[in-house]
């Protein structure tokens, strides 16, 4: 169960709701934000400073002007209403209790509103992210992979679009493991309107959705690929699965080298569009994964423990797979037409044997492990 949100000690309700009031003004990112921090020691100081003191940080005259706007007081009353909700959080850049690793950035958002459980941006995440036009096969690998490796320990974290993106997250749900959606838009105009129902589940499944801009602010073009740092941020990896060249993916990508994350990107056919970026990033040394181990190994030590069910615990540990993989190594072709199964239903239960540690992949085809 979530948590109330709590006031730090060291912030009182009058500062609470001057930071609010700062977050809402134009133009202020989160530079910016510091900055007046910094210079006047506490948000209620800077609202309250003459607009010359601004004018000297150079700051926009767009900001000094609607500081004390009626329009900027009564977004930060509203956002003040909104925490009310247990469910409902605000974490702050200079607070304990923010994320470590998004704390590294350099423009780490000075707010980051949270509505499920804020502890999840704590533990060890992968941010799973990729076309919004997907291919099936694309699709299916995604949810694949993210059922996998949420139950080898890792929140998924993506940024709950069409897609790759909503495959993720659905995946850990389905592993019974926690997801993280980033949004590009406030939390209460949640985007794509066709995701809702994905994220009310994220939080009734214990997973958290986050976004740095105010509740209110609706679909910019500008504001998702902002968002891509916080997603990369958080994460001690991003694995990109389908994208292309030009894809909002890539940019992810870059950022996640930037700020020192591992990347990795599945490869594809090289006739399939939406496997270019894929193989750019592999080509601007991008890790290659062929499997779920490939993930694994690399981040060994940063799983949290996983999740356990009840039809984890019932399952029974035969498996029609087993049987050809004892008898004799296949590929992923080879078990497809052996078994008549469909070639996502194989995939993924190979990669959930591999996590199982019941199955491996040698120099390109799949082998059985004593139990």
């Amino acid at each position: 169960m979530s948590q109330p949100f709590v006031i730090s000690p060291a912030i009182s309700p009058a500062e609470l709701e001057a930071r609010l009031r700062l977050h809402c003004l134009p133009e202020l990112g989160p530079r910016r934000f510091r900055k007046l921090l910094s210079a006047f020691d506490s948000a209620s100081a800077a609202l309250s400073a003459p607009a010359s003191a601004w004018r000297s940080l150079g700051l926009p005259q767009a900001c000094s002007d609607a500081r004390r706007s009626a329009e900027v007081r009564e977004r930060a009353a509203q956002s003040l209403a909104w925490l009310d909700a247990d469910t409902h959080h605000l974490l702050m850049w200079d607070e304990a209790i923010y994320p470590g690793l998004l704390a590294e950035l350099v423009d780490a958002p000075s707010l980051l509103f949270v509505e499920g459980d804020p502890t999840l941006l704590e533990q060890p995440q992968l941010a799973m992210v990729g076309s919004r036009r997907a291919s099936r096969p694309g699709l299916d690998t995604a949810q694949s992979f993210a059922r996998s490796l949420a139950g080898g320990g890792f929140v998924i974290t993506s940024g709950l679009a069409l897609g790759i993106d909503g495959a993720a997250h659905q995946g850990a749900l389905d592993a019974g493991g926690k997801t993280v959606a980033v949004l590009g838009t406030g939390l209460q105009c949640l985007y794509p309107a066709r995701h809702k129902k994905l994220a009310a589940d994220i939080v009734a499944h214990g997973g958290a959705l986050v976004s740095e801009l105010p509740l209110d602010c609706p679909p910019q073009a500008s504001n998702f690929p902002r968002r891509n740092r916080i997603i990369s941020g958080l994460s001690v990896g991003v694995l990109v699965v389908e994208a292309s060249p030009s894809s909002g993916s890539l940019i992810t990508a870059r950022l996640a080298a930037e700020q020192g994350r591992e990347v990795y990107a599945i490869p594809g056919s090289i006739h399939h569009p939406g496997a270019r970026g894929c193989h750019q990033l592999i080509r601007e040394g991008a890790t290659l994964v062929e499997s779920i181990e490939d993930i694994l190994q690399a981040l060994r030590g940063w799983q949290a423990q996983p999740p356990v069910n009840a039809s984890q615990r019932s399952e029974s540990p035969s498996h029609p797979l087993l049987a050809l993989l004892h008898a004799a190594p296949h590929s992923s072709e080879a078990l497809v037409a052996a078994s008549g199964l469909p070639l996502a239903e194989v995939l993924a239960a190979l990669t959930e044997l591999e996590l199982e540690g019941r199955v491996a992949c040698e120099n390109g085809r799949w082998v059985g492990r004593a139990p």
